[in-house]
């Protein structure tokens, strides 16, 4: 590794070798190879003619195009960039210079949005397909976690002050239901990628009605054909020289919720790692703090909601791009898409690996969890209280105003003097509940105020989750390797 110059963090630190890989120069530039090959390949089938009347391409010079996919000599085409200026043409002559009777038919009728455009996207749909797996792998987690800890109890919280109990297996769900939608938009984008074709410099086709003569309903079948050799359904129907950039930014926002959801996930344990209820995972030989040595910060759910907030941001790039792209092309999308696609992709990677990471090893602290409870489950168990008192001969509107008054009192000497919560001794010093300590006792069971909470979490299990699950079940197993 060089040391003298700057390397990404994304890559250095965050992504994964798989999602590097992606977007590496040999994926890209063996990508416009098979390109090349699949245009040549539907000329020659479509039975493209020379002037004496000819096949122009032949099978010898697709099969040497074949065999030089993938030794791609990079010091040609460095070096013929410098003088050319042209990273499309200088790829051109470095492929005919290991194809020297394929030379005169590679990119015949294209223009270079032909193999830029369309190995944008191919990346792109593979770049997804990885997310993808690695999303259907941290919802399976979830769900794990979800099931586990179904029924036990915890406070939950609104505007972060103690609420009705919940369970944490419910918590889950919450996450989980987001992560689940931001699955259910991948598919969608996924599903509706297209090539952009072979369509030429302002997608009118017009050296194809050169080149086969004006024959249209030859030049109809090219697309198809090109589009069935790279894999894909279909292309886009029509198209300026470039593929519309809004398909940049539909991607781009499928990266922002996923990271949105990651987000929301990553802070909600670092409260609760604050309040000691749970904990991410923690190495034997970590270090939480070069000053303090007793921390044990929540530094990979840190690391998600940094690494999030920039791609929810870097979705900004695509949407500015695509709507500031001026008639059939220009070029101020290059340098952006070359920066903004493929770090969002290498960020939402090590994202979804850090979370994969975080929620398998998650630590519940459950005495703590109850201690918290039973600090608060008195105000929570006053209208039980309230109804047991009426059920004794009591008045519901003076008994209200009552437990009011006594909680008050309660809650002053929590916060103001320190104290335990000690409202039930209150209330049973009181004789107009009629009620003993040991009866008011009897409602301290916090599973007794978390309502439906375990029975949604089996529902949502069972007719949401475990259905996607089965259906994504080639795609489970991943295990996230973190790099630092």
């Amino acid at each position: 590794m060089s040391t003298d110059n700057y390397s990404s963090p994304l890559s250095e630190r965050y992504a994964s070798k798989e999602m590097q890989h992606i977007f590496s120069q040999d994926m890209k530039f063996s990508t416009w190879r098979k390109l090349w090959v699949a245009l040549a390949e539907t000329e020659m089938e479509l039975g493209l003619k020379n002037e004496k009347g000819e096949p122009e391409i032949t099978q010898e010079q697709i099969d040497e195009m074949k065999a030089h996919i993938y030794d791609i000599n990079y010091d040609v085409a460095k070096e013929r960039e410098k003088q050319v200026r042209h990273d499309v043409m200088s790829h051109v002559y470095a492929y005919g210079k290991q194809c020297p009777k394929a030379k005169g038919i590679i990119h015949l009728g294209a223009t270079s949005c032909y193999v830029g455009d369309n190995t944008d996207i191919i990346i792109m749909a593979e770049a997804l397909k990885l997310v993808r797996k690695k999303l259907v792998n941290v919802i399976a987690e979830l769900a794990k976690f979800a099931e586990r800890y179904k029924d036990l109890p915890t406070l939950a919280f609104t505007h972060f002050q103690p609420a009705q109990p919940t369970t944490v297996g419910k918590r889950a769900t919450l996450w989980t239901q987001e992560f689940l939608m931001d699955l259910e938009d991948l598919e969608y984008v996924l599903g509706s990628l297209k090539l952009l074709g072979s369509k030429g410099t302002t997608g009118t086709q017009a050296s194809f009605l050169e080149l086969f003569d004006g024959d249209q309903e030859t030049i109809d079948k090219i697309d198809p054909m090109i589009a069935k050799k790279m894999g894909f359904e279909e292309c886009y129907p029509v198209s300026g020289q470039t593929y519309s950039r809004k398909v940049d930014t539909r991607v781009a926002n499928v990266l922002a919720g996923i990271a949105a959801s990651a987000h929301k996930m990553s802070n909600d344990i670092r409260l609760l790692q604050h309040l000691k209820e749970v904990e991410e995972p923690f190495e034997k030989n970590q270090i939480g703090s070069s000053a303090m040595a007793y921390k044990r910060n929540p530094m990979r759910s840190e690391r998600i909601a940094s690494l999030s907030r920039y791609v929810m941001v870097d979705a900004l790039n695509p949407a500015i791009t695509s709507a500031t792209q001026w008639f059939e092309r220009t070029l101020d999308d290059s340098a952006n898409k070359r920066l903004s696609i493929p770090e969002g992709f290498l960020a939402i990677d090590g994202i979804l690996d850090l979370c994969l990471n975080v929620v398998d090893g998650l630590v519940v602290y459950d005495k703590v969890i109850r201690k918290h409870m039973m600090a608060e489950l008195p105000f929570m168990a006053t209208e039980n209280i309230m109804m047991d008192a009426v059920k004794k001969g009591g008045d519901r509107q003076e008994l209200h105003e009552k437990i009011r008054q006594l909680s008050m009192e309660a809650g002053k000497n929590v916060k103001q003097e320190g104290k335990e919560n000690n409202l039930l001794e209150l209330i049973a010093a009181d004789p107009s509940f009629h009620l003993t300590l040991e009866e008011l006792q009897a409602n301290m069971d916090p599973a007794k105020y978390v309502g439906r909470a375990p029975y949604q979490v089996d529902v949502f299990l069972r007719d949401v989750v475990n259905p996607i699950l089965e259906k994504n079940k080639e795609l489970l197993g991943v295990k996230a390797e973190i790099n630092v």
